[in-house]
């Protein structure tokens, strides 16, 4: 523990290191005794655990997370459980590649800790300890204070909601006084000023989602758009008298202002869980114009008779650069998710991993519905205010019409549903038998994951 103490740069760092030593924060935790290594995967706010290997001989580490303190909390926290239960790591049978790049890539050094420098304040793993202790102590009165302030922060930021909206509606309506041509062509523009304006106004959730309207619209091909932007202002209008009747609702609170931190969904009783095997089916990375970047991977339910799907997302900035992500496409893991609470939960949080990661086919899903669309539809008539849906598509192939735009069609109806296809498709896909294909439908195009082909399986994401 000495050796924490003076590796860490600042008792704040020992501090929050001391709250991820739960073994509850680290759903991977291994060692190799041979090499003297140690390393994990600590599960942060965002989908992507960060990965933390420490050499236990020349106390020489890595983490994946961008802070700027060295070592991080996460680094800290890795050690400190080494040194206080041992026995939660498990033995590897081998490193794993990121381990073994680190390892390539290091050298040694034999440096020991450096002493505190003179007035630097000193660091201690028992200052660290009770800080927790005298939060669990703390007295009644000063629970009741914080209560208070709390209320009253949420009715603040309430009212200050609700007058965004309003500003919303009055937005909305001169946009369309004005002429949807005139707001297709200026959307950029316009969306900017409203999204500042309800930032201000703490409708940071839907602030971020009109500031995206823009790029959508620009997907489409100029004689869609007019239409497009209706559907996109309609879904707002309904999300906002949503919102208006039940303010209190975790979804619309999510989707218009704030979302809960990892910590209260796993808190939440009405949290569904699930345990079960679960496959990525690919990703989507996105860079938003509030200067975001927006990481989601998407997961396939492989123990559910009907297609069921969940979404790990993740924001991080931009400057940030892009992150090392925990799963690859195709990977297929044992895990246990919790879903953020809401109509049609999608969005998930992984609780427990168990075993390594593996790969094999799809199983058969039959398809049975006459209509491919009719999880979105299902998915509209309870919240009509959302974009995309993850749908799973029976076979079919990809064809390209006379301008040269790719759609898929289905096999068994060649006069039947076919649905344009938003990103360029590689042209050996074309004609291609596709047993079954998983997408995500916006309305108005398919964003193609992955799919089942006599081949196996294709990552198309």
């Amino acid at each position: 523990m000495k050796t924490i103490e003076a590796l860490a740069p600042d008792q704040a760092s020992l501090s929050a290191a001391s709250k991820l030593t739960r073994q509850s924060n680290w759903p991977r935790l291994e060692k190799n005794e041979q090499l003297a290594l140690i390393w994990g995967e600590c599960q942060g706010s965002g989908s992507s655990p960060y990965r933390v290997v420490v050499d236990t001989g020349d106390h020489g580490y890595k983490c994946t997370c961008p802070s700027r303190k060295f070592p991080c909390k996460h680094t800290l926290a890795l050690m400190w459980i080494a040194a206080t239960a041992p026995a939660s790591f498990t033995a590897a049978g081998s490193t794993p590649e990121w381990v073994n790049d680190w390892l390539g890539r290091r050298r040694k050094t034999t440096s020991q800790p450096a002493a505190p420098a003179p007035g630097v304040a000193g660091k201690s793993i028992g200052e660290a300890s009770r800080e927790e202790e005298s939060t669990v102590v703390e007295d009644a009165a000063a629970i009741e204070r914080r209560e208070a302030a709390q209320r009253k922060r949420a009715e603040d930021t309430r009212s200050s909601v609700s007058a965004a909206l309003d500003e919303l509606d009055q937005w909305i309506s001169d946009q369309l006084r004005l002429g949807l041509a005139g707001f297709v062509d200026n959307s950029s523009d316009r969306c900017r000023r409203i999204a500042a304006r309800l930032v201000d106004m703490k409708a940071t959730a839907l602030a971020g989602r009109i500031d995206e309207i823009p790029s959508r619209l620009m997907g489409l091909r100029n004689e869609e758009r007019p239409d497009a932007a209706i559907r996109e202002l309609g879904k707002l209008v309904l999300l906002a008298k949503a919102w208006r009747s039940t303010p209190d609702d975790a979804e619309l609170r999510r989707l218009v202002s704030t979302s809960e931190s990892r910590e209260q969904v796993l808190a939440n009783p009405e949290a569904i869980q699930v345990e079960s095997v679960w496959e990525v089916l690919g990703e989507k990375i996105e860079t938003r114009r509030d200067g975001l970047v927006s990481h989601s991977t998407w997961l396939l339910d492989l123990n559910s008779a009907a297609p069921q799907f969940a979404l790990l997302l993740d924001y991080f900035p931009a400057s940030a650069g892009r992150r090392s992500n925990a799963f690859t496409s195709g990977d297929r893991f044992d895990a246990r998710l919790v879903f953020y609470p809401a109509r049609q939960p999608l969005r998930a949080l992984v609780v427990e991993r168990k075993g390594d990661v593996s790969s094999a086919q799809w199983p058969d899903f039959g398809f049975d519905v006459a209509d491919p669309l009719a999880a979105h539809v299902a998915h509209q008539d309870t919240a009509p205010w959302l974009t995309d849906s993850p749908v799973m598509l029976p076979p079919g192939a990809i064809l390209l019409d006379d301008r040269g735009d790719a759609w898929w069609q289905s096999a068994d109806d060649p006069h039947g549903i076919a649905l344009p296809i938003a990103d360029a498709v590689s042209p050996t896909l074309l004609g291609l038998d596709l047993a079954a294909t998983a997408a995500l439908w916006s309305g108005s195009r398919l964003h193609l994951l992955a799919a089942q082909s006599g081949f196996g399986r294709l990552d198309l994401s």
